[in-house]
């Protein structure tokens, strides 16, 4: 069965957008159940993901199953006519298994054994631990799969990809290698081991790569990379094998596992081609001035990692979410804004970790949905409200976002070589570069899509490229021929350096695109902590920190000069015509108002319109016919609706009936409108 198939199945079953969180009863007597239950109809929740960490529960001893309690909660929830997202418990490993086979537990570069006691206390390359986690696997399939409730599976928790240096991971490793590289003598050429003599005469004398600590030196970068990448295939070997087991009893019941965003060490290119429906955790702070912007970046990349199609937020805060410090409150409203920004951006989905507080447990204090002050909160209330807005927007369920005219392109393979070791600088931050060319975007409503290196360019009006250290000749060669074909190009430092093993590309930077970029960089120059250049673009003087190319025009122009330092005159910025195209290259971090400048001008010159003018912290997006305003500020926003051209449009979150808006709409703080257009139906 395709997964289009099962998905519409899980859409017809829920009968709008999903809205609930994690539900752990198992922390709580039966008694409290039946409440439960209440609250949860009383909220319009419809989904809830169960079972994430009860693997000790159900199976208390090695071999010996309980599931009573579990048959007792599927039952209650059927009964109330909400789904499971039952979740597979293997991220919590029973402390029996620990005892009984340490072999299982993970072991760091130091060479220490990783401790019972928290989550994720698993070596994702022992045969021991898969072994286990498929039998109790098994045994939940076997049980559920016809069971009522049961509406999506939910693999494990938060894969972590964790770099195990136990002998069953080296051994793997070894393995792993064998199969990329097929002979040592390939793998010595990949690696470039003739430098300080580091040729292997066999895979069996390769480890897992040593910590700096433990090296008079510094390590190969080749390793380094590859053990990334095991680490991350390993993980999604322990996934593949659950997802298989119960696709073979349901095959018609979708399948996910919660990814975290912007999370390093998993490359969810690869894992989002491997289940129906893409989920994201997410929690930015609710004090970060800027975390909707964060939100929105992680929002569109769930969205593009399945080419546009919807995806699911199966957990968010309502309140407090323990990130460290001082936790302070969600201010009062922002919980609607921040949510519902989820569905602008493509989520069929708001949940929560989690439905009921914790009264003991590392995240005793983490909020929930029915916070330990009960329903006679704000967070109640605002909870129940939330289920209103959720149910009134059901129709956009399965519906995708307006086509994007920007894509950035986002690599994982790259964002790791980026950040190891022995650079010319060690403070190139890749989430911090990506959000730098995807700020100005967003505050413009520019919508923006991520894409791979490889991915079909040919629908962007502009490609932006941040800090693409690391790319194969087919990605050099796909970006190329997008400009060559007509596309605008943005382009920034450190691109093209090496090739998929870590090597630098010869004939100088920035390699792979020095004739399309039509330049040189003769030398890298990062700046120290202390300097800041001056730098000089159409009439607006800005400043430039942390990195100077020092670039020689080879075909392109200036777009962009230093105005002070050792290099003043010099290019920090490019501009060159290559086919039917034009390239953009950035040598430099500019300050956020001049890369503002930069980025729109791009934007401007490729014709990428915004969805809406609005104020500062106003955002607005589209999806299927719908536009949503949302007002992530303190204070009242006003937006002229008349650039939108819409035709009698109505706010379908109006608490009374829906009346035509016209021309300025007023929002109050963290206040929420979604137009529904005049051709929509």
């Amino acid at each position: 069965m395709h997964h289009d198939d099962r998905l519409a199945g899980l859409r017809q079953r829920l009968r709008g957008l999903a809205y609930g969180g994690d539900y752990n009863p198992e922390q709580w007597p039966a008694d409290v159940w039946r409440e439960d239950i209440r609250l949860m109809r009383e909220a319009g929740v419809n989904l809830v993901t169960v079972g994430v960490f009860s693997w000790g529960l159900l199976e208390p001893r090695p071999g010996v199953f309980d599931f009573g309690w579990l048959d007792e909660v599927m039952d209650l929830l059927a009964e109330a006519e909400i789904g499971v997202d039952l979740a597979t418990p293997t991220a919590a490993p029973p402390s029996w298994l620990a005892h009984e086979h340490p072999e299982t537990l993970p072991v760091d570069g130091e060479g220490r054994q990783i401790a019972f006691g928290a989550r994720v206390h698993y070596c994702a390359s022992s045969p021991v631990f898969r072994y286990h986690a498929a039998r109790i696997t098994e045994r939940l399939a076997e049980r559920y799969a016809g069971h009522p409730a049961l509406a999506m599976w939910h693999i494990g928790n938060e894969y972590v990809g964790f770099g195990c240096h136990c002998p069953a991971s080296v051994a793997h490793f070894r393995r792993w290698l064998a199969d990329r590289h097929g002979t040592v003598e390939a793998l010595n050429d990949a690696w470039g081991t003739a430098f300080w003599g580091q040729r292997y005469d066999s895979f069996d004398h390769i480890g897992t790569p040593a910590p700096r600590s433990r090296l008079i030196s510094g390590p190969n970068p080749g390793q380094l990379l590859d053990f990334q990448r095991f680490s991350h295939a390993a993980s999604l070997e322990c996934f593949a094998a659950e997802r298989d087991i119960v696709r073979r009893h349901t095959p018609h019941v979708p399948v996910t596992t919660n990814f975290m965003g912007s999370f390093k060490h998993l490359d969810y290119w690869r894992w989002a081609a491997e289940e129906d429906v893409v989920s994201l955790d997410i929690y930015p702070r609710p004090w970060d001035p800027e975390g909707q912007l964060l939100s929105a970046c992680n929002f569109d990349l769930m969205r593009s990692l399945r080419g546009g199609k919807p995806w699911l937020m199966l957990e968010s805060a309502t309140g407090n979410n323990l990130t460290g410090g001082r936790n302070s409150a969600r201010p009062p409203g922002q919980l609607r804004a921040r949510s519902l920004q989820a569905v602008a951006r493509g989520s069929d989905s708001v949940m929560f970790f989690q439905w009921r507080a914790s009264r003991a447990g590392a995240e005793r204090f983490h909020s929930a949905m029915v916070p330990h002050g009960g329903t006679r909160t704000r967070t109640w209330r605002e909870v129940t409200a939330l289920g209103r807005d959720v149910r009134r927007l059901g129709d956009l369920t399965g519906g995708a976002c307006d086509p994007a005219e920007v894509a950035v392109v986002w690599d994982w393979d790259s964002w790791w070589a980026l950040e190891a070791p022995d650079l010319p600088s060690g403070d190139v931050d890749f989430k911090a570069r990506i959000l730098d060319h995807y700020r100005p975007l967003w505050h413009a409503n520019i919508p923006v899509d991520f894409a791979h290196p490889h991915a079909d360019l040919s629908a962007y009006r502009l490609v932006v490229v941040p800090n693409l250290f690391l790319v194969d000749d087919a990605g050099a060669a796909n970006l190329t021929a997008y400009v060559r074909d007509g596309g605008h190009l943005l382009m920034s430092y450190f691109s093209g350096i090496v090739d998929e093993h870590d090597r630098v590309r010869p004939g100088g930077y920035p390699g792979a695109f020095r004739d399309l970029l039509g330049i040189m960089v003769e030398e890298f120059n990062p700046l120290q902590p202390d300097v800041t250049l001056s730098v000089n673009h159409a009439g607006h003087t800005g400043t430039a920190t942390d990195w100077q190319d020092i670039i020689l025009l080879d075909g392109a122009e200036p777009l962009a000069t230093y105005a002070d330092g050792e290099y003043a005159g010099q290019p920090a910025a490019t501009r060159h015509r290559f086919g039917a195209g034009t390239a953009t290259y950035l040598g430099t971090s500019p300050d956020r108002e001049t890369m503002r400048r930069l980025v729109l001008d791009c934007a401007g010159l490729a014709g990428a319109a915004p969805v809406l003018a609005t104020p500062d912290g106003v955002e607005a997006a589209r999806r299927s016919g719908h536009l949503f305003l949302l007002n992530h500020t303190a204070r009242e926003a006003t937006i002229d609706l008349s650039p939108a051209a819409l035709s009698h449009p109505v706010d379908l979150l109006a608490d009374d009936t829906p009346a035509p808006v016209t021309g300025r709409l007023r929002l109050p703080p963290y206040g929420v409108a979604v137009l529904r257009e005049g051709n929509a139906s």
